[in-house]
């Protein structure tokens, strides 16, 4: 049997035997070198982390391109660290799969150290701050889902954490945001090194969303007297602290039970798949898919690794941006949360089930070819189209990542303004579109109103998945049920259909409101409803249209 632990790598042929890579560099030295002269941290120790930024790493040691490490820091979910990383002397066995059922099975050795990002953990929040004072750390990187960024609530008031931390100032802050400010301002209180701060999520202008919020923070302390001004100059000083923008794309879903089971097979000891106290899905193993894509903006005023011998896209503010859009709001994101909703609705198990649903599948490529690809500047570096084609015949339909909609599901609120409201506010302000001719992302605005009663389309109750706006929606559907007529829908429905910070328009303003609800009300009429409406829609199919072409409309 064999462990996931460095004295188990030491028999290397017992790995060959069975087919899984092991590191091609001395692990100790490369400890040892980022202990001494750290180069870049990662904030998000979780799955996305592990099966690519690490990955990536891994692929410049054993180019010999750098000598040190990559350090991973945890803002949220500590159990990842004490039950992931520790015991298995923070290795990490990621498993490749197309969809062919070709598998690489490759052991990471990049992450060097694994700390808790707070300062109730003293020995980590001491070494995290050692590390920031060095000047040696060129960037710190963050995969901490959208919600990690925000410091308001849906009224524009600050979360409570980040209340407590600007009455309180740097010293033990709370907040994920807050807790970076902190470090950030240990960097400048020694020695104002320069560093690249940069964010790898799923969020439109993921740069400025972090600087925002950073910097917001780094004022309010400010005003009270707590840090010097000089340290929101600091901030405010791309030569000094660069906030680069980027675009991330590859699917690393929950751990796979039927990956855990091929390396049982191959005797592979203490593969357990765990669910932490925070329903955080998460194993010494990723499975992940092979396509993957990462662009980032060049501005590192501290130099930068040479990630492009990993096959990282370096590239000016505005080419990241269209790439970003392309994926976020266009290609890939409202796709995948388009087929979470009605696969929770609907009882799917897995994304690739789903896409073989005609009507979830025909759903999906007119979000994307036809109400997207209008808004999509073309990056220049990756075509739109084919893009698109990949996404829906080849990463979806792939068995071997078997992604669930319950996951994907999560934070929907947070999403809903990058993936479908930045396009409906794109619509509205063109002079060449008609943000009215918009049928399918209505549709999927309804199914989302629908899923968020939390009943299945059979009638059963079901659990949501988690989302910190949960509870305040709720409220606003209270007392809606399946089968029963609803009067007054669309004054009950104002609240949520008209907030700007989730749609990034008011939906009733800009003439969408009455689409939805319509929708909405067909998705309630009883048990089976939603399909009914998705089966209308295919139903639907103008004759003319159908014969030469083969596609369907919505009327």
């Amino acid at each position: 049997m064999l462990k996931l632990n460095k004295e188990s790598l030491a028999h290397k042929d017992l790995w060959q035997k069975i087919q899984i890579e092991t590191p091609k560099f001395d692990m100790e030295d490369v400890i040892k070198n980022t202990l001494k002269n750290p180069t870049c941290l990662h904030f998000g120790a979780g799955n996305i982390f592990r099966g690519y930024i690490a990955a990536l790493w891994q692929d410049l040691l054993e180019k010999g391109e750098v000598q040190t490490g990559i350090i991973a820091a945890e803002l949220f979910d500590y159990e990842i660290i004490d039950r992931i990383y520790k015991p298995y002397d923070n290795l990490c066995l990621v498993v490749t799969a197309d969809a062919k059922g070709n598998l690489q099975k490759r052991v990471i050795a990049s992450i060097t150290e694994a700390l808790k990002c707070d300062p109730d953990f003293k020995d980590d929040w001491t070494r995290l701050c050692e590390i920031f004072k060095s000047a040696t750390l060129q960037m710190v990187t963050f995969t901490i889902t959208e919600k990690g960024y925000n410091i308001f609530d849906l009224e524009g008031k600050y979360l409570p954490q980040v209340r407590e931390d600007i009455e309180n100032g740097p010293e033990k802050p709370k907040s994920s945001m807050g807790k970076v400010a902190s470090l950030l301002y240990v960097r400048y209180r020694n020695g104002k090194h320069p560093i690249a701060v940069v964010s790898l999520d799923n969020c439109s202008r993921n740069g400025e969303r972090l600087y925002s919020s950073i910097i917001q923070i780094a004022k309010e302390w400010a005003k009270n007297k707590l840090v010097e001004e000089g340290f929101v100059e600091y901030l405010s000083n791309p030569s000094s602290v660069s906030f680069p923008w980027s675009m991330i794309d590859k699917i690393v879903p929950r751990p796979s039970e039927s990956i855990k089971e091929l390396l049982e097979k191959d005797r592979l000891e203490k593969m357990d798949i765990i669910c932490t106290s925070k329903n955080t899905y998460i194993a010494p193993f990723v499975n992940t898919e092979k396509s993957q894509y990462l662009v980032i903006e060049d501005s590192f005023p501290n130099g930068r690794p040479p990630l492009e011998k990993a096959g990282v896209y370096f590239a000016d503010r505005q080419t990241v941006e269209n790439s970003e859009r392309m994926k976020v709001q266009t290609c890939l994101n409202p796709l995948h949360t388009a087929l979470a909703i009605f696969g929770c609705l609907l009882g799917y198990r897995t994304i690739y089930e789903e896409v073989k649903d005609r009507c979830l599948k025909k759903l999906i490529e007119k979000i994307g070819y036809e109400e997207g690809l209008p808004v999509v500047v073309d990056p220049g570096i990756i075509d739109p189209k084919e893009y698109l084609k990949e996404v829906i015949e080849e990463r979806f339909p792939n068995p071997y990542i078997p992604d669930t909609p319950q996951r994907i599901a999560t934070d929907t609120s947070q999403k809903m303004p990058v993936r479908f409201g930045e396009t409906i506010k794109a619509y509205s302000e063109s002079p060449n579109l008609d943000v009215r001719s918009l049928k399918f992302i209505p549709l999927v605005i309804a199914g989302w109103l629908r899923y968020l009663l939390c009943v299945d389309d059979s009638g059963k109750p079901f659990e949501p998945s988690p989302d910190p706006l949960l509870d305040e929606l709720r409220k606003y559907i209270s007392g809606i049920e399946l089968g029963r007529e609803v009067e007054n829908l669309d004054q009950k429905l104002k609240p949520i259909l008209s907030n700007q910070t989730l749609f990034r328009v008011n939906l009733f303003e800009v003439g969408l409101a009455e689409k939805v609800i319509g929708y909405f009300k067909e998705m309630i009429e009883g048990a089976g409803a939603v399909r009914k409406t998705l089966e209308k829609c295919w139903m639907q199919l103008n004759k003319k249209e159908r014969s030469r072409m083969g596609k369907w409309v919505l009327k």
